[in-house]
């Protein structure tokens, strides 16, 4: 009985060995940054060299990326040369139609029955801690409208606002999140 309890008391020590030496770090946010050597970031102003959409838009996703940033990371914001440094432009704002709908008359043509605006994003990803996670890549999603109950300039602002947002999280999980 008693080579039982040693037996168990040495075993439960190993186990609890184990699990003393292993840290597995977690974040609510999925990233898998360490802060003691990340600490700042920068991001370079967007330009929209897709030759389309509002006046505002680079700036409007500049502005997103940071505060996306900000919101998800304990990293501190700086003008220039970041721990990770962010640069790119809107390379593609497209509209498209989706889907016909029969005008009902041979002699009407048949229009759209959605639309859909498309955005493309390059951006050129440097992490001066660790070179092999640099990238340069393209993101895009797209949002769709009824053009027969709207037009675009009454929810513009509102697709591109959700497509900057689903991009954004496209970005994140590409560059610190790794996944």
């Amino acid at each position: 009985m008693k080579s039982t309890n040693k037996g168990f008391i040495w075993l439960f020590g190993l186990i609890f060995l184990l699990f003393q030496s292993c840290s597995v770090k977690y974040s609510f946010t999925g990233t898998n940054i360490n802060y003691d050597i990340v600490k700042t970031f920068s991001v370079d102003n967007f330009f929209n060299d897709s030759g389309n959409g509002p006046a505002n838009m680079q700036q409007t996703f500049t502005e997103a990326l940071k505060e996306y940033y900000q919101r998800n990371t304990q990293l501190e914001l700086i003008r220039t040369n970041g721990d990770l440094q962010f640069s790119g432009a809107i390379k593609s704002y497209r509209l498209s139609p989706q889907a016909a709908v029969s005008s009902g008359s041979s002699t009407v043509a048949d229009r759209a029955g959605l639309m859909r605006l498309t955005i493309s994003v390059e951006v050129d990803y440097i992490n001066t801690t660790n070179e092999e996670e640099n990238l340069k890549q393209s993101f895009s999603f797209f949002q769709d409208y009824d053009p027969r109950t709207t037009t675009l300039l009454d929810v513009e602002s509102q697709l591109i606002d959700e497509i900057f947002k689903n991009i954004l999280q496209d970005v994140f999980t590409a560059t610190v999140a790794n996944w």
